[in-house]
């Protein structure tokens, strides 16, 4: 069964909530907008696609990347099955009703559910940076999970970022980022050299996060 939740009763600073769920966001993206996708194969197998899981999960893409992650608030959880049709193709007249599935890794952090609000935060040399988001959608589906997060704070970059782990029909895991970002002074200011090469170093430190030959 596919569980997918989406969650978009706060405020966030961009308006194409779930945008980076389009298949044809890098041809199309909103106005104003750059958009992203970088894939990295973690390895083979259902052990190391649970094991990403669990680290994607539980925010272990963004610890592996350099952030400390906090104030961490509660999600809704809630999971919605979608439309389950029958056998003669049409849906069926009592449909599943949503519920909430509370999960925990190893070490008894929660996992990411819809909703979660946190705050990423990168200590410089001389002040902290942080960056507060949304959890925007979760998806939960027979190999393949992942979830999405929003700007919910005027900053650099605004836009959402997602990160999706895939165990595919080949037994291998791949780990898939897309983003859908405007710096802010629009997307001149993105496409400026020293704001891309930025953007590039973390993409790169977040794709090495669950990767076994990148140790944290």
């Amino acid at each position: 069964m596919t569980r997918r939740s989406t969650f978009t009763d706060q405020s966030v600073t961009y308006g194409a909530i779930g945008a980076t769920l389009a298949p044809d966001l890098l041809r199309y993206p909103p106005e104003g907008y750059r958009p992203a996708e970088d894939s990295v194969r973690l390895g083979s197998g259902s052990e190391r696609f649970e094991r990403a899981a669990e680290s994607l999960m539980t925010w272990g893409v963004q610890r592996g990347a350099g952030f400390e992650v906090v104030d961490v608030s509660a999600g809704t959880g809630a999971q919605y099955p979608g439309i389950v049709y029958g056998g003669d193709g049409a849906p069926l007249a009592e449909q599943p009703a949503p519920h909430a599935i509370q999960r925990f890794g190893g070490d008894g952090t929660p996992y990411i559910t819809a909703g979660v609000a946190a705050t990423l935060r990168r200590r410089g040399r001389f002040r902290s940076h942080d960056i507060p988001v949304l959890v925007v959608y979760v998806i939960d589906e027979p190999g393949r999970v992942g979830f999405a997060y929003g700007t919910t704070a005027e900053g650099p970059e605004s836009g959402e970022e997602s990160f999706i782990l895939e165990h595919r029909d080949d037994d291998t895991v791949w780990l898939t980022i897309r983003s859908l970002l405007r710096a802010r002074g629009g997307l001149r200011r993105l496409a400026a050299p020293r704001q891309r090469r930025k953007r590039r170093e973390l993409t790169t430190r977040e794709l090495r996060a669950l990767h076994p030959a990148f140790p944290s």
